[in-house]
């Protein structure tokens, strides 16, 4: 899929403490989900949509290992960038970060600890891609709605609410970690007052959004799956449905390196080079199988 320009933003920062002692040392998004690091799984939607140049926000102390792990992106024909949040003060935060790396570019900002998977979900990341002005995000039922950012649809199917962890939600849609801006997010979210946790909400961003008529809301169906790993019952589960998968088909979920050779970013002797990187590692052998195979089906 072809880009339109827009940059990626990957929000990893956090103390994750919820994951304690797991986190002690290390952020949560370089923990293992199954056969990879969890911030490969948020980047590959990036990288489904059709973006090349990512920023990655994480913490003082774990930035060094991001840029460790993922480089500066060449191997993979992409760019990364990588800069500091300092403490947890919000997910809009992170458009406020990335203001002179956007330079007046749309942004597809994802959380580190989330996971998607499903049929159609390319589709559903080019749509939003296209929309150039104003905001998209993607609504999932869940059946704790009250922990989420919570948005309600009014009868044509179109958001008339989005609340920030409501006592009585409206709906059972909540809203995942993945959103589409246009190039006014930053100015906008320069606007928010902190909330009473002292965070810039990322709901009061895709609410002003809203109020000006702007705000699309795709919904999750039945094919698709929208996972938190930001606790270890959730880390697991995570773990066990991407190894079920898997193992299921025969390819992998959120491999950079794949995504990557069948954009056409990286040729076939480009994925072989990667797949010596990991040799004698499963993972390894997965990239010189599909090296091998170059007129395999697309299998993302």
């Amino acid at each position: 899929m072809k880009g339109s320009g827009r940059k990626g933003i990957v929000l990893a920062g956090g103390a994750g403490t919820r994951l304690n002692p797991m986190t002690t040392v290390v952020s949560k998004q370089l923990l293992p989900v199954y056969d990879k690091p969890m911030v490969f799984y948020p980047l590959s939607v990036l990288m489904l949509a059709g973006i090349r140049e990512v920023l990655v926000i994480s913490t003082p102390r774990d930035l060094p290992l991001f840029r460790q792990l993922l480089g500066d992106g060449g191997r993979l024909g992409m760019h990364f960038l990588y800069a500091e949040q300092a403490a947890p003060r919000g997910i809009a935060e992170a458009l406020l970060i990335a203001q002179h790396f956007l330079d007046g570019a749309g942004s597809a900002l994802v959380l580190g600890d989330n996971l998607f998977f499903g049929h159609g979900l390319v589709e559903m990341l080019a749509k939003a891609d296209a929309n150039a002005s104003g905001a998209t995000v993607f609504a999932h039922r869940v059946r704790d709605p009250e922990r989420f950012g919570v948005v309600a649809f009014d009868a044509d199917g179109r958001a008339r609410s989005i609340e920030e962890k409501p006592r009585q939600p409206q709906s059972s849609f909540a809203v995942a970690g993945l959103y589409f801006y246009d190039a006014e997010a930053p100015a906008l979210a320069r606007r928010l007052k902190p909330s009473a946790r002292d965070e810039l909400e990322i709901t009061d961003l895709n609410r002003l959004y809203l109020e000006r008529g702007k705000l699309s809301v795709i919904p999750f169906g039945r094919g698709i799956a929208w996972l938190d790993a930001g606790t270890p019952a959730a880390l697991l589960q995570a773990a066990q449905f991407i190894q079920t998968i898997e193992d299921n088909q025969q390819l992998k979920v959120a491999c950079v390196e794949e995504i990557a050779w069948r954009q056409g970013w990286i040729d076939t002797a480009a994925l072989e080079r990667l797949a010596a990187g990991f040799a004698g590692a499963p993972y390894g052998q997965y990239l010189a199988r599909l090296a091998r195979e170059e007129s395999a089906p697309l299998g993302r």
